[in-house]
């Protein structure tokens, strides 16, 4: 391996085939979230979320729906451009805001299954930031246990009348379009699981909760949601009825695919801080990269993540053959989560009393990542995915 370490912990070491096309996006999505994410990061923890003007300002740059086609406003790109933003958000300390969660997980489910009519009205709209988009499937009693959903949605004259609660709503406070999961069932049949298109501004019955005071992301919008008789026009049911299962368990294979980008590109910027410290950090006269412990430890950990990075590009090599399963990106969210949540957890420790200081960006890095072993499906159920297939 040829140059430092310094140099090697970083995206433009991938092997992934980035164009220029994608490397122009990469710097315009660098100076956006350091030049106009940065210097209000701790105004926006204060208030709990992103404001919706930052959307707008995201949309006018080409970063939101890059995957979304053309003919809808989006940019007819592929995974690559939504991995060279996610990096360069990640390397910048902003969880705000949640463009992955916009573009990698709402967008598709109504560019893949949406209705030509469905994606003519909302994507369009995503694509400017003028809508912001939630997905809605966790709920208080089930968490990962999506067959144990209770919100349901009965049909009553040309509409569906909506009942139910969910927790943990990424965008639950400010989201336009939240692609609902509800338990149906229409004439006797067996309840099963279909997804809504829900138009969220001024909708009766639709009550959001604050946000959420969580453990880290706290610039990040995260709420409860209820539904009291809310009522939805027939036209908003997505895809087919009672398709809903079939249709979450395929776009999670997206979603825990990003999240295991994330997670190596937060390894990599956890690792690039952390070096920089022990190289001009004094202890005994000596700057503390001199101790062994600290060079086996960073060791290790480079070792690891270079491990990791190779996977990960495999996996995203498959998925842009559509030959990525549910099985191997179930492998890499739980491995690539796990190791961030470690690999961090020894960076803040080389930081000594400096790494328990929300000033470092280590500090931040450790509070924001653990969350990540428990979104997208808790680690736990990864690992009964992959059992399963043995």
């Amino acid at each position: 391996m040829s140059g430092n370490a310094a140099s090697w912990a970083s995206p433009q070491r991938s092997t992934l085939p980035f164009s220029e096309e994608h490397e122009i996006l990469r710097r315009t999505a660098s100076r956006f979230f350091q030049d106009e994410c940065v210097p209000h990061r701790q105004a926006w923890e204060d208030a709990g979320m992103a404001p919706r003007q930052i959307w707008r300002r995201a949309g006018e740059l080409g970063l939101l729906c890059m995957s979304t086609p053309l003919e809808y406003g989006g940019g007819g790109g592929d995974i690559l451009h939504s991995i060279a933003v996610m990096e360069e958000q990640v390397r910048a300390g902003v969880n705000a805001p949640m463009l992955s969660l916009h573009n990698d997980v709402v967008a598709p489910y109504i560019s893949r299954y949406g209705s030509s009519a469905q994606k003519a009205h909302i994507l369009p709209r995503m694509t400017k930031g003028e809508w912001i988009g939630a997905v809605a499937m966790t709920e208080p009693q089930s968490g990962s246990d999506l067959r144990g959903i209770r919100t349901t949605a009965r049909p009553d004259g040309d509409t569906w009348l909506v009942n139910g609660r969910k927790t943990f709503i990424s965008h639950g406070c400010t989201a336009d379009l939240i692609v609902l999961a509800a338990k149906t069932a229409i004439d006797g049949a067996n309840e099963r699981i279909s997804l809504f298109l829900v138009e969220a501004s001024g909708l009766r019955g639709l009550h959001r909760g604050p946000p959420l005071d969580k453990l880290g992301q706290a610039d990040a919008d995260t709420a409860e949601l209820a539904f009291e008789d809310m009522r939805l026009p027939a036209s908003s049911l997505l895809g087919e009825l009672g398709g809903g299962f079939r249709m979450l368990s395929d776009r999670l294979v997206e979603e825990r695919l990003m999240t295991g980008v994330g997670a190596v590109a937060t390894i990599e910027t956890a690792l690039a801080h952390t070096l920089a410290y022990v190289k001009q950090r004094q202890a005994f006269g000596q700057p503390i990269l001199n101790f062994q412990n600290t060079r086996f430890t960073l060791a290790e950990a480079y070792t690891e993540a270079a491990v990791l990075r190779t996977f990960m590009e495999r996996c995203v090599r498959a998925f842009l053959h559509n030959k990525l399963d549910a099985v191997e990106a179930a492998m890499l969210k739980d491995r690539a989560t796990d190791l961030q949540c470690s690999i961090v957890d020894q960076c803040l420790q080389l930081h000594g009393g400096y790494g328990y200081i929300l000033d470092f960006p280590i500090a931040r890095l450790w509070c924001d990542s653990r969350i990540a072993k428990i979104y997208g499906g808790a680690n736990e159920i990864m690992k009964e995915i992959i059992g399963r297939a043995l």
